[in-house]
Parts: C-alpha cells; structure tokens; sequence
C-alpha cells in the first residue's frame, strides 16, 4: 500500500507518514536511522544487525522516491544506503515503541549512548 502522504517535519528531526486517515506514523530520524534497512545495520545475512550508536541529534536531508514500492531517505550523518519499503515503514510506525524499547536496552547493555 502507497503512502496518501510523506512530511518531513520539525526541524528535519521526523518522518510524517500516512498510509490511511486513521493511520499515520510520526518517526523519529534517530529511529529510522537505527533501523536503517542497509546492510550496514541489519548486516548481509539478515541476522547480523548492528546497534548504531550516537545518532541522537541526527536529522534527514533528503528524501527519494524509489519506484512505487520505496523511500530512500538521506540523512545528515551521510547514511543513504537504506532502501525503505512502504511495508517496512509501516511495520517501523506499528512497532517503534517496542523498537524503540529494545535500542534503548541494547544501547545500555553495550555501554553506548544516543549521544
């Protein structure tokens, strides 16, 4: 399902994504940035996902369409090898919390930070 609208807002620091009226998502660019779908993050197998640290104050610098089916979204730390899918946007929107949740716990588990 295509997106009824894209938004970039507040400063560059959030994604405004609609899928229906009744369902739009507001993601932070520091959570799309550590769940970037790269393989730089989620690793080549699929299995090997790595915790990014330091992105509290990131921001998005461009966005970019990919066919219908995708966004790829450059951010300011020079991070665009991501390809978003609108599905996996759409599962970021209905799982951030949890997502959210576990980066934190991971962060503090390795002794990393936001920051």
């Amino acid at each position: 399902m295509q997106p009824l609208e894209i938004r970039v807002r507040e400063n560059k620091q959030f994604l405004s994504i609609a899928f229906k009226a009744d369902e739009i998502y507001e993601l932070s660019a520091e959570l799309l940035r550590v769940e970037s779908p790269s393989a730089e993050v989620k690793g080549h197998a699929g299995d090997e996902k790595k915790i990014v640290s330091g992105k509290k104050n990131v921001k998005i610098k461009a966005l970019e369409p990919v066919g219908h089916y995708a966004l790829k979204i450059t951010f300011d730390d020079g991070h665009s090898t991501g390809i978003y899918t609108w599905e996996y946007l759409q599962e970021l929107g209905e799982k951030q919390d949890s997502l959210w949740s576990a980066y934190l716990g991971n962060l503090e588990k390795l002794n990393l930070t936001r920051d």
